[in-house]
């Protein structure tokens, strides 16, 4: 009996040692598994989840069907107003009406008497063949029998600078390049295509440093203006050049937007730009430059609301229960201070300015209380807790955007240039890339004609008179 009982004790031991081991190797493989779902859930972030620009999406989400389930067909929708081109006037045709007329019926032959129907009018605009002016100049010598040599008649200061190219076609030329993304090779084909003028790339590299150069006054004085800007938006992309990482960094302001290239992503360009004074509110991402400047110059900021809800809801997909439920409780909270703010129309001001107040602070609760231990939940209640007003500065100072997506907007067209300029190759084309980039920003943020703007600034260049500015919507 004493044998079996020993061997029965044996038996447990080795029954409870194996269940240890086996619970062990449980509590190791769940880790495993936690760990890697959570990596899962971080290489399936998009631009809905977090601070991913859109392009970054791998694949798209397929567009939404019809209500009644049928997929939406091509071309017009049904219900969808038709648009009709307006006419020309009479002061933009360059010929007199073309007057057709028919003498005989075409079905019977019948001779036909004068209508009083209104002429259907078809108008036709076209190129001309060479749509281009060559115009010679001729400076006329002078011989001195004092001085012994010739002396020419000076010519006119448009000519003497523009030389071979003239300033409609300089602006043409920039226009191409910098609006529509053409390469050199591009623009040397479309001359000598098109308008039959052949002109070399070093000669088009010329054009546009005369355009960089009629370009600097109006650069500058924008320039000069950011640090007294109410409400600036900022915003930074990367660029190659000669395969060293530059910067874009772009600033939008009410009436125009400014481009600088710099070499580096850190707050000192910041404090280069805007300097130690700045007084306007900063809307931008919540990047470590911008920290670093809110921090050392106690400026005002409003981080891009955009971006924690993305974040939140990236908490929303992790395979920890306690962290989606953290996340699902900052989404009703922020869903509740929208919901004040889209009935504002229906409270009084000061119940709305109350309900915004009580809304903000239960976003802010939520975030700081109850948090799980998981690192993402952790980074962002301290986030909340620390910079968590900073996040909702739009709801108590006029004209300030809770999201940054004026500047992100903006600086689109330079992501698309540089895919398809593959970024610049020396100083001279990042500064002619700063100004061109911001003259077309600027002039599409005031609705204004890009090339009319080039043509007037490179004839006032080539004059050697003042450049019209940017701020300004008089071009003469």
């Amino acid at each position: 009996m004493r044998k079996k009982a020993r061997k029965s004790c044996s038996q447990c031991a080795q029954l409870r040692q194996r269940v240890a081991t086996l619970e062990a190797e449980l509590a190791a493989v769940r880790g495993e598994l936690t760990r890697v779902q959570e990596q899962l859930a971080a290489a399936k972030k998009n631009s809905a989840t977090s601070s991913k620009p859109p392009s970054s999406d791998i694949v798209k989400p397929p567009a939404p069907d019809r209500a009644d389930g049928q997929p939406r067909t091509a071309g017009g929708q049904p219900g969808h107003p038709p648009h009709q081109r307006p006419l020309l006037p009479p002061e933009q045709l360059t010929e007199e009406p073309h007057v057709h007329l028919i003498e005989l019926c075409p079905t019977c032959g019948h001779d036909l008497q004068p209508s009083w129907a209104v002429p259907r009018v078809v108008q036709q605009i076209d190129v001309a063949e060479v749509p281009v002016l060559a115009v010679e100049h001729r400076s006329v010598a002078g011989w001195c029998p004092q001085c012994q040599r010739n002396h020419y008649a000076p010519l006119p200061a448009g000519i003497e600078r523009g030389g071979l190219v003239g300033p409609r076609l300089t602006a043409l030329i920039a226009f191409l390049k910098g609006v529509c993304h053409a390469s050199y090779a591009t623009i040397r084909k479309y001359l000598r295509d098109v308008l039959q003028v052949k002109i070399s790339r070093g000669l088009l590299g010329k054009v546009l440093h005369k355009v960089t150069e009629a370009l600097d006054g109006p650069y500058e004085e924008l320039l000069q203006r950011l640090p007294k800007e109410a409400v600036l938006n900022v915003d930074e992309t990367s660029h190659k050049d000669r395969g060293e990482r530059w910067w874009t960094w772009c600033f939008r302001a009410s009436l125009y937007t400014l481009y600088k290239i710099d070499a580096t992503r850190s707050g000192d360009v910041l404090l280069a730009v805007l300097g130690e004074e700045f007084q306007g509110v900063l809307g931008c991402d919540y990047f470590s430059a911008y920290r670093r400047y809110m921090r050392e110059c106690g400026i005002v900021v409003q981080f891009c609301l955009a971006h924690l809800i993305r974040e939140i809801r990236y908490l929303t997909t992790l395979p920890n229960a306690a962290e989606r439920a953290y996340g699902e409780r900052l989404v009703q909270a922020i869903r509740g201070l929208f919901e004040v703010i889209h009935r504002r129309e229906d409270l009084t001001a000061r119940a709305f300015q109350d309900q915004l107040a009580a809304a903000r602070a239960e976003v802010l609760r939520v975030g700081t209380q109850d948090v799980p231990s998981g690192r993402p939940s952790q980074n962002l209640a301290k986030r909340l807790a620390k910079h968590g007003d900073c996040y909702f500065r739009f709801l108590t100072t006029p004209g300030v955007e809770p999201t940054n997506n004026l500047a992100e907007q903006a600086i689109r067209f330079v992501v698309i240039d540089r895919y398809v300029t593959q970024g610049t190759r020396s100083e001279v084309g990042r500064r002619w890339c700063e100004r061109i980039w911001t003259v077309i920003a600027t002039c599409s943020r005031q609705g204004r004609s890009v090339f009319e703007y080039l043509c007037a600034a490179v004839e006032a260049h080539f004059a050697g008179t003042s450049v019209p500015s940017l701020l300004s919507n008089s071009l003469g």
